[in-house]
């Protein structure tokens, strides 16, 4: 199937071959393995530091490739077919959404002392913005950063986060002016082992079993006021920015996994015999077939619309969140058909598509529900 539609060019279609390549050598055949064991290899963070892959969007003075935001794209799409959502989430994690506030809020010395080796793998990074009673209500956050001196005082909780468990820095969500709402918001960076900050335990998730989902602690947690990124109270408009690319990059992944879906079942349906004649030869499946890819296509066509404005700079809120919404909940759709389509085999853990089935439930919730996407979509219209 053709990709670029006018959004890739040749030169991000080389990339494309070359991540492909990686995915299906290193990726693809440990996946079901890694997600037996909940855990990949820390090792694959340098792997793809060495590959250049943890810092395309990156200037070259911090060890990136500064290739830009549709090379990313491509990797991400790309990582969708890798075979574990897990997998995924844990390595466009790192590029997505724990460097990118460090790299546009950051000074010089914190992005020499994270975001450089973050990009090189030596350093996992993670988000901390969900808590146990605020999800996608981010001015509704109760964690809270009191300044003592040179230090803040972080008290409070943070839940579902991806690479929580073997993160060495995370970038937290905290109110420094509890009084103000979402003018009160500041991010700072916490460090692995600082006095007070505790990892719970690994969350048991029904997908994405291969990343590590953590729960997280501060207690009195004594953070030095220079770990703050940009100017404290300003939290808000730089967790929103960072949103942006992160419904972009869950919309891309979606995109990936069913390309991956989708020619899985079709030499499913090709090969499978039932009534003296392949699955391919009833017209329902034909059908059914037809109607998915048509499916993944508007999904695909919508994305990258959004991903195009995105990169151009334009304002793309409602249109990013009309992709990500879109596109995950049209990868449940065509997980639940290709489960289908496989029958009993299809309900086997021996079988992929339940992997997948699994992991692409989790797209219409992360980074945003369906539902906030919907409200941001209404707020855009002027409602």
């Amino acid at each position: 199937m053709l990709h670029g539609h006018g959004v890739f060019q040749e030169e991000h279609e080389a990339f494309r071959r070359t991540v492909r390549a990686v995915v299906d050598k290193e990726l693809r055949p440990f996946a079901a393995d890694w997600e037996a064991r909940e855990e990949f290899p820390r090792e694959l963070f340098t792997r793809f530091g060495e590959l250049g892959f943890l810092g395309l969007r990156y200037p070259e003075a911090y060890g990136g490739t500064a290739a830009g935001e549709l090379y990313e794209a491509v990797l991400l799409e790309e990582l969708g077919r890798c075979g574990s959502g897990g997998v995924a989430a844990g390595l466009a994690g790192q590029f997505t959404i724990a460097t990118g506030p460090i790299h546009l809020f950051g000074t010089e010395a914190q992005k020499q002392r994270w975001l450089a080796p973050a990009i090189r793998g030596e350093k996992i990074g993670a988000l901390g913005i969900t808590e146990p009673d605020a999800g996608s209500d981010v001015a509704g956050l109760r964690t809270t950063a009191r300044l003592d001196g040179d230090h803040y005082v972080v008290n409070g909780s943070k839940t579902y986060i991806t690479n929580g468990v073997r993160a060495d820095f995370v970038v937290l969500a905290v109110k420094t002016d509890p009084s103000r709402g979402h003018k009160g918001l500041s991010m700072l960076v916490v460090e692995r082992g600082t006095p007070g900050f505790s990892v719970g335990r690994k969350l048991q998730k029904v997908g994405w079993r291969a990343s590590d989902t953590a729960e997280l602690f501060f207690e009195d947690c004594r953070v030095p006021a220079e770990n703050l990124l940009g100017v404290e109270n300003q939290g808000f408009s730089q967790i929103m920015g960072n949103f942006q690319w992160e419904r972009l990059s869950l919309a891309l992944g979606a995109i990936g996994a069913m390309d991956d879906m989708l020619d899985t079942v079709l030499e499913h349906v090709k090969q499978r015999r039932a009534f003296n004649q392949t699955l391919a030869g009833f017209q329902v499946v034909r059908h059914k077939l037809a109607d998915l890819y048509t499916a993944r296509e508007c999904a695909r066509q919508l994305t990258y619309h959004a991903l195009r404005l995105h990169v151009a700079g334009e304002y793309a809120v409602a249109q990013t969140s009309m992709a990500k919404k879109v596109a995950t909940e049209t990868c449940c759709r065509v997980a639940d058909e290709c489960l289908q389509l496989h029958g009993g085999a299809g309900y086997m853990m021996e079988y992929d598509i339940q992997r997948h089935w699994r992991d692409a439930r989790l797209g219409p919730i992360g980074g945003g529900t369906s539902e906030v996407m919907n409200e941001i979509i209404a707020k855009q219209l002027g409602l």
